[in-house]
C-alpha cells in the first residue's frame, strides 16, 4: 500500500468533522501515531486500516482511493 494512499485518512476525518486525537481515542491509539498516518511517515497494518474504516463509516477500499 503506497503512502500517499493513506492521505484519504486525513480527507475522510476533514468530511466527517473529526480531528486526529479523537480517531485516536477512538481506536485506542496514541495520538502521535494516528499523526504520523495522516502525514504519511507511517502507515496502518491492515487489521488497524479496518479499524479506522469502521470507526470513521467508511469502507477500506474508500480510505484507499486515490481520486
Amino acid at each position: 500500500m503506497e503512502r500517499k494512499l493513506l492521505n484519504r485518512i486525513r480527507v475522510v476525518l476533514a468530511e466527517k468533522d473529526m480531528n486526529n486525537k479523537q480517531l485516536a481515542e477512538l481506536l485506542g491509539k496514541d495520538p502521535a501515531v494516528v499523526s504520523k498516518w495522516v502525514t504519511n511517515t507511517n502507515q496502518p497494518n491492515v487489521e488497524t486500516l479496518i479499524q479506522i474504516a469502521k470507526v470513521l463509516e467508511v469502507s477500506v477500499d474508500e480510505l484507499l482511493r486515490t481520486e
